[in-house]
């Protein structure tokens, strides 16, 4: 098994980053990489989720548990830097004591205009993780929106930047019809058909499809709209019925993961979101603290509702909890990789 694509060192495309505010500047580094795309959260206290990227431009925030419109927070992120990124006073991003936690992505730390689609789009793109962010402006009609990747993509999240909507969620084993049917990241409603996002038309190698909803595509509107494509080893995104039990369901990813967001989507309930940094597990693979995409509400640590394993190839659910693992429930995920389970050299990787 080769992964000739580079992607041995996963925290080369994709890193967790634990920190401390100050209240004043503070520059953050030992990310790894110049971060595109940063999404942060102040761990212990209820505190709406901050999204930056190098796209919009610093300062520039979005939250995945609101909706509303883009703001300019000036003393916001600030700067993405060589190793990180710097923050000024905000306390969402900066509050004096805190611990905060930031993932970070790499794109291609640059723009290029796409002419793939109907729609000219502005793209960061990264070929070799998958990932592009993607910005685009509404004609109100149908139409397609090149994405850069040059693979089809396995999930889009797109947010208005303009206005209070709703985070708009394509994933491709999202129900039977996916390309009809979506979630909503700032919501724990449960997956839902409505052709007017993507025109009941699949995403290819070089585009997706757009339809005339407006808070996915109205007339001189503008968008941020962040791809995936799989990659092997690297980062899954996939589905897993729950079985209800502790001794839960185990999902083969191929890598061992760093960070896995969840979603049921047959029932209503919280988006879950884990990692490896901000585990209490005391040393087992257990993840035991998360943080809920959909809500401001504070980090919840060392509770069992949502438990999962890390493990050398993939993830297992030790909860009953319905919004985890509850029985004949259908989940989608998204997986991002700490190892491969195997490298190039054939070496493979171990849980912790």
């Amino acid at each position: 098994m080769s992964y000739t694509n580079g992607l041995d060192k996963p925290s080369d495309y994709f890193s967790t980053k634990l920190y401390t505010g100050n209240g004043s500047t503070n520059a953050i580094t030992g990310v790894g990489f110049q971060p595109d795309w940063v999404w942060i959260k102040n761990r212990p206290d209820a505190r709406d989720h901050q999204i930056y990227d190098s796209v919009r431009g610093t300062t520039k925030v979005i939250g995945s548990d609101r909706t509303s419109a883009e703001a300019t927070v000036s003393n916001g992120l600030t700067a993405f830097g060589s190793d990180g990124f710097t923050v000024g006073a905000d306390s969402n991003v900066n509050d004096n004591g805190d611990s905060h936690v930031a993932w970070n992505w790499l794109a291609s730390n640059t723009t290029a205009s796409n002419t793939q689609g109907d729609i000219t789009s502005t793209v960061s793109a990264n070929t070799t993780s998958g990932f592009s962010i993607v910005s685009y402006t509404g004609t109100g009609s149908t139409a397609t929106v090149g994405h850069g990747l040059g693979a089809t993509p396995s999930m889009i999240i797109i947010k208005e930047r303009n206005n209070a909507t709703s985070w708009i969620v394509y994933h491709h084993k999202n129900t039977s019809a996916p390309a009809t049917d979506y979630l909503l990241l700032n919501s724990t409603q449960a997956t839902d058909d409505y052709a007017d996002y993507f025109n009941d038309t699949e995403p290819t190698s070089s585009v997706f499809t757009i339809d005339t909803a407006g808070d996915i595509n109205g007339s001189s509107d503008t968008y941020i709209a962040y791809c995936f494509a799989e990659k092997k080893g690297f980062s899954k995104f996939g589905s897993y019925t729950g079985n209800g039990n502790a001794d839960g369901t185990f999902v083969y990813t191929g890598f061992k993961p760093a960070f896995v967001i969840r979603k049921v989507t047959s029932a209503s309930s919280d988006w879950l979101m884990q990692d490896n940094k901000r585990s209490e597990s005391g040393g087992s693979n257990q993840i035991r603290n998360y943080l809920f995409p959909n809500s401001s509400q504070a980090e919840v640590s060392n509770q069992d509702y949502f438990n999962i394993d890390f493990l050398s190839n993939g993830f297992k659910m030790r909860s009953t909890d319905g919004g985890a693992n509850g029985s004949g429930q259908t989940y989608i995920y998204m997986a991002f990789a700490e190892n491969p389970f195997v490298t190039s050299t054939g070496i493979p990787t171990t849980a912790r």
